[in-house]
């Protein structure tokens, strides 16, 4: 099973190798801590834009039992871009995924989708949809499980 540090020194191919032979898992509960990946930037790259993005914008989601999230949201954690959950297809291979949807739920965010599968115990991967284009990946991991 690769970890954070390692899945930011992965490139796109190779992420969607791993997103496509992971199972959809459960959806996850409560808080998750989130790192973007951005793997066309190279190693180093993507380790200081994932830092960035975490300092200043993006911390993670929080699920809701009742289908629905947030995202966490700058340091100060502001629980803010809801979205629905549930299991569906994945746009990249038509199989089970856990679908994120704004469309109903943000009009800045309505066009895009996340889509999450489990790629191990208490760490998923997650794909990024902005008008039917897959635009970026991110990882969400339970709180209590560093996985770096």
């Amino acid at each position: 099973m690769p970890t954070e540090t390692e899945l930011l020194r992965t490139d796109d191919e190779q992420l969607e190798e791993l997103f496509r032979k992971s199972p959809a898992g459960e959806i996850p509960k409560g808080p998750m801590e989130g790192t973007a990946i951005f793997p066309g930037v190279g190693p180093s790259g993507a380790r200081l834009l994932a830092g960035l993005v975490r300092l200043v914008w993006w911390r993670g989601k929080v699920f809701s039992p009742d289908g629905y999230l947030s995202n966490r949201l700058t340091p100060l954690d502001i629980l803010s871009i809801a979205a629905m959950v549930g299991p569906g297809p994945s746009r990249l291979d038509d199989q089970e995924c856990i679908v994120i949807d704004y469309s109903h739920t943000s009009q800045v965010f309505g066009g895009v989708r996340d889509e999450l599968r489990q790629i191990g115990p208490h760490l998923y991967l997650g794909l990024i949809w902005l008008s039917g284009r897959k635009v970026g990946w991110f990882t969400l991991r339970e709180p209590s499980n560093g996985n770096g």
